[in-house]
Formats: C-alpha cells, sequence, structure tokens
C-alpha cells in the first residue's frame, strides 16, 4: 500500500511541477494563456505575480519529494506538504476559481487519505 501512496504523492508532485512551469514559464505563451483563460494584456500584467506564484508551486513539489525519498522517515514532511497543498486549494476555490478544488486540493486529499492509511 504504501507504494500506491507514494505513487500519488509524486503524482501530486508533478502536477506542482507542472504549474511551476506553467506559471513562471509559460504563463504569456499560448499554452499558458490557454490553462489559465487569460488574454495577453492579463498575462502581461500579471507575469510576475505567476512567476512567484509558480515558484511556491516548486516548494511544494520538492517538499512532497523530499518526503517521499526519505522513506518511512518523511511521513510528516509527506502530511505537511499535503496538508499545505490542500489548504492552497481550498484557498484558491474560494478565491480564484472552483476548478482548482478539483485539480489540485482533491488529488492531494487521496494521496493524504493513502499515505495515512498505508
Amino acid at each position: 500500500m504504501m507504494w500506491i501512496a507514494n505513487g500519488l504523492v509524486l503524482l501530486v508532485a508533478a502536477l506542482h511541477a507542472y504549474f511551476l512551469v506553467l506559471e513562471m514559464f509559460l504563463w504569456d505563451k499560448p499554452a499558458g494563456m490557454k490553462a489559465f483563460g487569460l488574454t495577453p494584456e492579463q498575462a502581461a500584467a500579471t507575469k510576475v505575480m505567476a512567476g512567484n506564484q509558480g515558484l511556491y508551486n516548486g516548494f511544494l513539489a520538492a517538499g512532497l519529494v523530499w518526503g517521499v525519498l526519505l522513506g518511512e522517515a518523511g511521513l510528516a514532511i509527506k502530511l505537511f506538504f499535503l496538508g499545505c497543498v490542500i489548504v492552497a486549494g481550498i484557498y484558491g476555490a474560494a478565491t480564484a476559481s472552483r476548478k482548482i478544488l478539483w485539480v489540485q486540493a482533491l488529488p492531494a486529499c487521496v494521496a493524504l487519505l493513502c499515505v495515512v492509511i498505508a
């Protein structure tokens, strides 16, 4: 069961690495604007903010990978970073887009549940 839990944690990490790329490098490119429903003007006006947000997503991804790499000793780290992802997803859903609840918070909740059970 632990390999399934760790696989889900790594999936959440991969999602956040993808968010990093979208927000830091593709925000004002067609892929980034399409993903976030932005006009070129909106993308240009928010590019710096998005880069900062992408960096935070990278930290979340790094923390989740770190927790998996530590094996059994990484349990608390995985729980902490999954909790951070869930809180960020709930906040994003409440303030920006409900889609964030399903794309960010739900996968982290499933991973957290599996980590706790394993």
